[in-house]
């Protein structure tokens, strides 16, 4: 990407934005290109769609740029958003460019450093994070348009479906098996919608270092209107996986010992918040998250191999995982519950 043709629009476009301009880019945002600009000023974040030809409707950042603006405006804790550029003949992509929120991120969903103590309250502000996120007031923000109507789950099931069949690179028989379940096990609409952020994981935060309330919600790129049962699904699926900077997980992890709540007590807590008669099943919401992060990670791997992909050889790595996730989903459909 051109940072140096960006940054000459950002001072046009922004008050106060002056060079000189450090450019970082960061590890993450394998799909998003994400860069850290440094300026005598204050510092900025840009996220970009990658260069290269892309599948439709994915890097949706100017999605991105349309929830966060709406989002901190309502005094969710967001970062505040400056400028989208949709002029490709700029840089030669789409990019967006919001505040840098100062804010511990943890990688490793166990917080390895922190107390008892210091865990129990970050899970907390969490799982209320998630809950200010479902009871946003689509209406007073604006996003009532920001999703479909009809089945959530049967929309997503379609698209992730077509996503994965267009960057298939080879048969994966447990994943043919998944989506079948899926299918055959949707569950009925009963109504709920929502804006669901899409991807809730604990390394989309980030934390104020002394308090450990929820600074910042990030990474919105898959947010849109459905049911809120999808997050809640997505995040007990990555605690499922095993611990360590690949899985990222707390497979096998004594949570009591570390002031961690358990699946059940943290679903419990969610369904008090919002005022839900039962803790849910969260059978089919898991399966659907392992489902869904198999064909995001197939798409990771087309792009690898076509040469676009943001870190080429990450992209081939992640892309090696994709039966690994579709069998989980398996063994989650298969579980009592």
């Amino acid at each position: 990407m051109d940072i140096a043709a960006a940054t000459r629009v950002l001072g046009a476009q922004i008050d106060g934005f002056a060079g000189p301009v450090r450019a970082e880019k960061t590890a993450s945002g394998q799909s998003n290109p994400t860069y850290v600009l440094t300026t005598p000023n204050k510092k900025y974040v840009l996220r970009s769609k990658p260069l290269g030809d892309l599948l439709k409707s994915a890097h949706a950042v100017d999605r991105e740029y349309r929830v966060l603006t709406a989002l901190h405006q309502q005094g969710l804790p967001v970062p505040k958003t400056y400028f989208l550029s949709q002029d490709r003949a700029v840089t030669g992509t789409m990019f967006y460019v919001m505040d840098h929120v100062e804010g511990q991120n943890y990688n490793d969903p166990r917080l390895g450093d922190k107390t008892p103590q210091d865990r129990a309250a970050i899970y907390d502000a969490m799982n209320a994070g998630l809950v200010a996120v479902h009871n946003v007031d689509l209406k007073a923000t604006g996003l009532e348009d920001y999703g479909k109507s009809g089945n959530y789950f049967e929309r997503q099931l379609s698209r992730w479906s077509g996503q994965y069949r267009n960057s298939q690179t080879g048969k994966i028989e447990s994943m043919d098996r998944l989506i079948a379940w899926l299918e055959n096990n949707l569950p009925p609409d009963d109504g709920q919608v929502t804006l669901v952020h899409g991807d809730w994981r604990i390394d989309n935060l980030l934390f104020d270092h002394k308090t450990n309330s929820l600074n910042a919600i990030l990474d919105w790129e898959l947010s849109t209107l459905g049911h809120p049962l999808a997050d809640m699904g997505a995040q007990l699926m990555q605690w499922s996986m095993p611990v360590g900077e690949e899985g990222r997980g707390l497979l096998g992890v004594d949570r009591a010992a570390l002031g961690i709540p358990s699946d059940a007590e943290y679903v419990a807590l969610y369904a008090k918040r919002r005022g839900l008669a039962q803790p849910p099943d969260m059978r089919f919401y898991i399966a659907f998250s392992f489902f869904r992060m198999a064909a995001i990670l197939q798409g990771v791997k087309k792009r690898g191999l076509d040469g676009n992909a943001s870190n080429p050889e990450k992209a081939m790595k992640l892309g090696s995982y994709v039966g690994l996730f579709a069998q989980g989903g398996l063994d989650k459909a298969n579980a009592e519950s």
